[in-house]
Protein backbone atom coordinates (compact mmCIF):
# COMPACT_ATOMS: atom_id res chain seq x y z
CA UNK A 1 0.00 0.00 0.00
CA UNK A 2 3.00 2.36 0.83
CA UNK A 3 4.56 1.73 -2.23
CA UNK A 4 1.02 2.82 -4.22
CA UNK A 5 0.61 6.02 -2.11
CA UNK A 6 4.43 6.92 -3.24
CA UNK A 7 3.98 6.07 -6.78
CA UNK A 8 0.53 7.92 -7.13
CA UNK A 9 2.57 10.70 -5.43
CA UNK A 10 5.51 10.28 -8.06
CA UNK A 11 3.28 10.36 -10.93
CA UNK A 12 0.98 13.07 -9.90
CA UNK A 13 4.57 15.36 -9.58
CA UNK A 14 6.09 14.71 -12.75
CA UNK A 15 2.09 14.79 -14.91
CA UNK A 16 0.52 17.84 -13.77
CA UNK A 17 3.34 20.15 -12.43
CA UNK A 18 5.45 19.14 -15.41
CA UNK A 19 3.61 18.11 -18.12
CA UNK A 20 6.46 17.86 -20.11
CA UNK A 21 8.20 15.18 -18.02
CA UNK A 22 5.31 12.42 -17.80
CA UNK A 23 6.61 8.40 -18.08
CA UNK A 24 2.94 7.52 -17.36
CA UNK A 25 2.02 9.60 -20.28
CA UNK A 26 4.74 8.42 -22.36
CA UNK A 27 3.98 4.30 -21.32
CA UNK A 28 0.44 4.97 -22.52
CA UNK A 29 1.40 6.19 -25.43
CA UNK A 30 3.84 3.27 -26.42
CA UNK A 31 1.00 1.46 -26.07
CA UNK A 32 -1.65 3.36 -28.49
CA UNK A 33 -3.18 4.79 -25.46
CA UNK A 34 -3.63 8.89 -25.74
CA UNK A 35 -5.59 11.33 -23.77
CA UNK A 36 -7.48 13.97 -25.22
CA UNK A 37 -9.71 16.45 -24.49
CA UNK A 38 -13.61 16.70 -25.95
CA UNK A 39 -14.44 20.92 -25.99
CA UNK A 40 -17.73 20.09 -24.79
CA UNK A 41 -16.16 20.07 -21.14
CA UNK A 42 -15.29 23.91 -22.01
CA UNK A 43 -18.24 24.69 -23.81
CA UNK A 44 -18.51 27.43 -21.59
CA UNK A 45 -15.76 29.25 -22.92
CA UNK A 46 -14.17 29.97 -26.22
CA UNK A 47 -11.90 27.69 -28.36
CA UNK A 48 -9.42 29.67 -27.70
CA UNK A 49 -9.53 29.59 -23.88
CA UNK A 50 -10.28 25.87 -24.04
CA UNK A 51 -6.69 25.33 -26.11
CA UNK A 52 -5.28 27.14 -23.08
CA UNK A 53 -6.86 24.83 -20.44
CA UNK A 54 -6.10 21.74 -22.30
CA UNK A 55 -2.34 23.05 -22.36
CA UNK A 56 -2.33 23.81 -18.87
CA UNK A 57 -3.60 19.68 -18.16
CA UNK A 58 -0.76 18.83 -19.95
CA UNK A 59 -2.83 17.31 -22.67
CA UNK A 60 -1.69 17.26 -26.49
CA UNK A 61 -5.07 16.00 -28.33
CA UNK A 62 -8.37 17.72 -28.53
CA UNK A 63 -11.59 16.88 -29.60
CA UNK A 64 -13.85 19.90 -30.94
CA UNK A 65 -17.13 19.85 -30.95
CA UNK A 66 -18.96 21.56 -34.23
CA UNK A 67 -20.45 25.09 -33.21
CA UNK A 68 -17.70 25.70 -30.38
CA UNK A 69 -17.43 29.44 -30.57
CA UNK A 70 -13.63 30.33 -31.58
CA UNK A 71 -13.40 33.62 -29.92
CA UNK A 72 -9.87 35.74 -30.13
CA UNK A 73 -9.53 37.40 -33.18
CA UNK A 74 -12.58 34.86 -34.62
CA UNK A 75 -14.99 36.72 -32.61
CA UNK A 76 -18.45 34.75 -32.01
CA UNK A 77 -17.83 32.56 -35.02
CA UNK A 78 -18.17 28.63 -34.51
CA UNK A 79 -16.04 25.78 -35.24
CA UNK A 80 -17.69 24.04 -38.55
CA UNK A 81 -17.76 23.53 -41.80
CA UNK A 82 -18.15 26.74 -42.53
CA UNK A 83 -14.69 27.71 -41.41
CA UNK A 84 -12.64 29.44 -44.34
CA UNK A 85 -8.79 27.56 -45.56
CA UNK A 86 -7.08 30.33 -44.01
CA UNK A 87 -8.75 29.77 -40.22
CA UNK A 88 -8.67 26.02 -40.59
CA UNK A 89 -4.86 27.13 -41.13
CA UNK A 90 -4.60 29.35 -38.14
CA UNK A 91 -6.44 27.13 -35.70
CA UNK A 92 -4.14 24.58 -36.58
CA UNK A 93 -0.94 26.90 -35.92
CA UNK A 94 -2.30 28.02 -32.66
CA UNK A 95 -3.17 24.58 -31.62
CA UNK A 96 0.45 23.40 -32.22
CA UNK A 97 2.07 26.84 -30.33
CA UNK A 98 0.69 24.58 -27.21
CA UNK A 99 1.15 21.22 -28.39
CA UNK A 100 -1.99 20.29 -29.17
CA UNK A 101 -3.27 18.60 -31.94
CA UNK A 102 -6.79 18.52 -33.44
CA UNK A 103 -7.50 14.90 -32.65
CA UNK A 104 -11.18 14.48 -34.21
CA UNK A 105 -14.19 16.21 -34.15
CA UNK A 106 -17.64 15.59 -32.65
CA UNK A 107 -20.62 14.62 -31.87
CA UNK A 108 -21.68 15.36 -35.79
CA UNK A 109 -25.28 14.53 -36.18
CA UNK A 110 -27.36 15.84 -39.15
CA UNK A 111 -30.47 14.92 -41.49
CA UNK A 112 -29.04 16.82 -44.56
CA UNK A 113 -26.60 14.14 -45.89
CA UNK A 114 -24.98 16.56 -48.74
CA UNK A 115 -22.72 18.45 -45.41
CA UNK A 116 -20.73 14.70 -44.73
CA UNK A 117 -18.66 15.48 -47.45
CA UNK A 118 -18.24 19.10 -46.00
CA UNK A 119 -17.16 17.43 -42.45
CA UNK A 120 -15.08 15.17 -43.90
CA UNK A 121 -13.34 18.22 -46.03
CA UNK A 122 -12.50 20.00 -42.67
CA UNK A 123 -11.13 16.67 -40.98
CA UNK A 124 -9.10 15.96 -43.77
CA UNK A 125 -7.97 20.05 -43.93
CA UNK A 126 -7.34 20.14 -40.21
CA UNK A 127 -5.49 16.91 -40.18
CA UNK A 128 -7.63 15.22 -37.58
CA UNK A 129 -8.06 11.47 -37.34
CA UNK A 130 -11.56 11.06 -37.04
CA UNK A 131 -15.13 12.33 -36.83
CA UNK A 132 -17.27 11.17 -33.64
CA UNK A 133 -20.82 11.27 -35.35
CA UNK A 134 -24.42 9.91 -34.84
CA UNK A 135 -25.58 9.58 -38.84
CA UNK A 136 -29.06 8.98 -40.31
CA UNK A 137 -29.40 5.38 -40.74
CA UNK A 138 -29.89 6.10 -44.02
CA UNK A 139 -26.50 7.64 -45.00
CA UNK A 140 -24.51 4.89 -44.24
CA UNK A 141 -23.52 3.67 -47.60
CA UNK A 142 -22.37 7.85 -48.29
CA UNK A 143 -20.23 7.67 -45.26
CA UNK A 144 -18.94 4.42 -45.87
CA UNK A 145 -17.42 5.85 -49.19
CA UNK A 146 -16.39 9.08 -47.95
CA UNK A 147 -14.16 7.53 -45.10
CA UNK A 148 -12.65 5.12 -47.78
CA UNK A 149 -11.91 8.38 -49.64
CA UNK A 150 -10.67 10.92 -47.50
CA UNK A 151 -8.83 7.91 -45.13
CA UNK A 152 -10.57 9.19 -41.64
CA UNK A 153 -12.06 7.19 -39.17
CA UNK A 154 -16.16 7.09 -38.38
CA UNK A 155 -16.69 6.49 -34.88
CA UNK A 156 -20.42 6.51 -33.91
CA UNK A 157 -21.14 7.86 -30.58
CA UNK A 158 -23.77 6.33 -28.48
CA UNK A 159 -25.81 8.88 -27.24
CA UNK A 160 -29.14 7.69 -24.42
CA UNK A 161 -32.62 6.43 -26.31
CA UNK A 162 -34.20 7.39 -28.59
CA UNK A 163 -30.42 7.43 -30.19
CA UNK A 164 -30.44 4.65 -32.78
CA UNK A 165 -26.87 3.45 -31.21
CA UNK A 166 -27.28 3.34 -27.30
CA UNK A 167 -26.72 -0.51 -27.68
CA UNK A 168 -23.19 -1.58 -28.60
CA UNK A 169 -25.68 -3.84 -30.94
CA UNK A 170 -27.47 -0.95 -32.14
CA UNK A 171 -24.03 -0.05 -33.22
CA UNK A 172 -23.06 -3.20 -34.75
CA UNK A 173 -26.06 -3.49 -36.99
CA UNK A 174 -24.81 -0.76 -38.30
CA UNK A 175 -21.58 -1.10 -38.99
CA UNK A 176 -20.36 -4.52 -38.37
CA UNK A 177 -20.07 -5.33 -42.33
CA UNK A 178 -18.73 -1.86 -43.26
CA UNK A 179 -15.16 -0.99 -44.09
CA UNK A 180 -12.84 -1.03 -40.79
CA UNK A 181 -12.20 2.84 -40.54
CA UNK A 182 -15.90 2.38 -39.24
CA UNK A 183 -16.06 1.83 -35.49
CA UNK A 184 -17.50 2.79 -32.35
CA UNK A 185 -16.67 5.94 -29.88
CA UNK A 186 -17.39 4.37 -26.76
CA UNK A 187 -18.96 6.62 -24.22
CA UNK A 188 -18.89 4.66 -21.09
CA UNK A 189 -20.82 7.02 -19.13
CA UNK A 190 -24.03 6.74 -21.19
CA UNK A 191 -24.00 3.62 -21.24
CA UNK A 192 -24.44 3.32 -17.69
CA UNK A 193 -26.66 5.92 -17.62
CA UNK A 194 -29.14 3.63 -19.76
CA UNK A 195 -28.00 0.87 -17.20
CA UNK A 196 -25.52 -1.00 -19.14
CA UNK A 197 -22.41 -2.62 -17.64
CA UNK A 198 -19.68 -0.71 -19.54
CA UNK A 199 -16.98 -3.53 -19.57
CA UNK A 200 -19.14 -6.04 -20.91
CA UNK A 201 -19.93 -3.03 -23.33
CA UNK A 202 -16.53 -2.81 -24.47
CA UNK A 203 -16.19 -6.88 -24.83
CA UNK A 204 -19.21 -6.69 -27.24
CA UNK A 205 -17.53 -3.90 -29.64
CA UNK A 206 -14.24 -5.81 -29.70
CA UNK A 207 -12.66 -4.93 -32.60
CA UNK A 208 -14.54 -1.95 -33.69
CA UNK A 209 -13.80 0.28 -30.39
CA UNK A 210 -12.11 3.62 -32.27
CA UNK A 211 -11.90 6.22 -29.71
CA UNK A 212 -13.58 6.42 -26.15
CA UNK A 213 -15.52 9.37 -24.61
CA UNK A 214 -14.34 8.01 -21.12
CA UNK A 215 -15.85 9.39 -17.85
CA UNK A 216 -16.92 8.06 -14.49
CA UNK A 217 -20.68 8.62 -13.22
CA UNK A 218 -22.56 9.00 -9.94
CA UNK A 219 -24.16 6.12 -8.65
CA UNK A 220 -28.05 5.72 -9.36
CA UNK A 221 -30.14 7.05 -7.12
CA UNK A 222 -33.91 6.91 -6.54
CA UNK A 223 -35.84 9.57 -7.92
CA UNK A 224 -33.14 11.07 -9.78
CA UNK A 225 -32.74 10.22 -13.29
CA UNK A 226 -29.38 11.60 -14.07
CA UNK A 227 -25.81 10.49 -13.20
CA UNK A 228 -23.74 13.32 -13.26
CA UNK A 229 -19.98 13.02 -14.09
CA UNK A 230 -17.67 12.75 -11.07
CA UNK A 231 -13.68 12.32 -10.47
CA UNK A 232 -12.67 8.84 -12.33
CA UNK A 233 -12.57 6.07 -9.73
CA UNK A 234 -14.80 7.84 -7.40
CA UNK A 235 -18.13 6.94 -8.92
CA UNK A 236 -20.18 3.55 -9.98
CA UNK A 237 -17.69 2.82 -13.34
CA UNK A 238 -15.52 -0.12 -13.53
CA UNK A 239 -12.95 2.59 -14.26
CA UNK A 240 -9.88 -0.47 -14.45
CA UNK A 241 -11.63 -3.29 -15.37
CA UNK A 242 -12.70 -1.01 -18.53
CA UNK A 243 -9.01 -0.26 -19.04
CA UNK A 244 -8.02 -3.56 -18.61
CA UNK A 245 -10.78 -5.03 -20.88
CA UNK A 246 -8.87 -2.28 -23.58
CA UNK A 247 -5.58 -3.86 -22.59
CA UNK A 248 -6.37 -7.13 -23.28
CA UNK A 249 -7.96 -5.99 -26.83
CA UNK A 250 -5.01 -3.88 -28.01
CA UNK A 251 -7.16 -1.22 -28.27
CA UNK A 252 -5.07 1.83 -30.08
CA UNK A 253 -6.77 5.01 -29.84
CA UNK A 254 -7.81 8.65 -28.15
CA UNK A 255 -9.62 8.83 -24.61
CA UNK A 256 -11.49 12.09 -25.09
CA UNK A 257 -12.27 13.66 -21.51
CA UNK A 258 -15.62 14.52 -21.55
CA UNK A 259 -16.48 16.04 -18.15
CA UNK A 260 -19.61 17.97 -17.38
CA UNK A 261 -19.45 19.17 -14.08
CA UNK A 262 -18.13 22.19 -12.24
CA UNK A 263 -18.23 23.80 -15.55
CA UNK A 264 -16.40 26.85 -14.79
CA UNK A 265 -13.60 25.81 -12.74
CA UNK A 266 -13.06 21.96 -13.80
CA UNK A 267 -9.28 21.77 -14.64
CA UNK A 268 -8.92 20.62 -10.99
CA UNK A 269 -11.23 17.59 -11.32
CA UNK A 270 -9.89 16.86 -15.20
CA UNK A 271 -6.58 16.97 -13.47
CA UNK A 272 -7.30 14.29 -10.57
CA UNK A 273 -9.28 12.48 -13.77
CA UNK A 274 -5.60 12.63 -15.56
CA UNK A 275 -3.45 11.46 -12.51
CA UNK A 276 -6.08 8.63 -11.79
CA UNK A 277 -5.30 7.68 -15.34
CA UNK A 278 -1.72 7.85 -15.26
CA UNK A 279 -1.36 5.98 -12.21
CA UNK A 280 -3.88 3.24 -13.71
CA UNK A 281 -1.42 2.67 -16.90
CA UNK A 282 1.60 2.81 -14.46
CA UNK A 283 0.17 -0.36 -12.92
CA UNK A 284 -1.44 -2.11 -16.09
CA UNK A 285 1.84 -1.41 -18.06
CA UNK A 286 4.13 -2.26 -15.29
Amino acid sequence: MKRTIWLGAVVTLMCSLLPTVCPARDKAEKNGWRLSVQSYSFHKFTLVETLDKVAELGVHNIEVYPGHKLGGQWGDRVFGYDLDAQTREELKALAASKQIRFAGTGVYMTDDASTWEKMFRLAKDMEMEFISCEPATKDWDLIERLAKQYDLKVSVHNHPQPSDYWTPENVLKQISTRDARIGSCADVGHWRREGLDPVECLKMLQGRVRSLHFKDVAPKKEGVVWQGDVIWGTGSLDMKGMLEELKRQRFEGVFSIEYEANWENSVPDIRKCIEYFHQTVEELFP
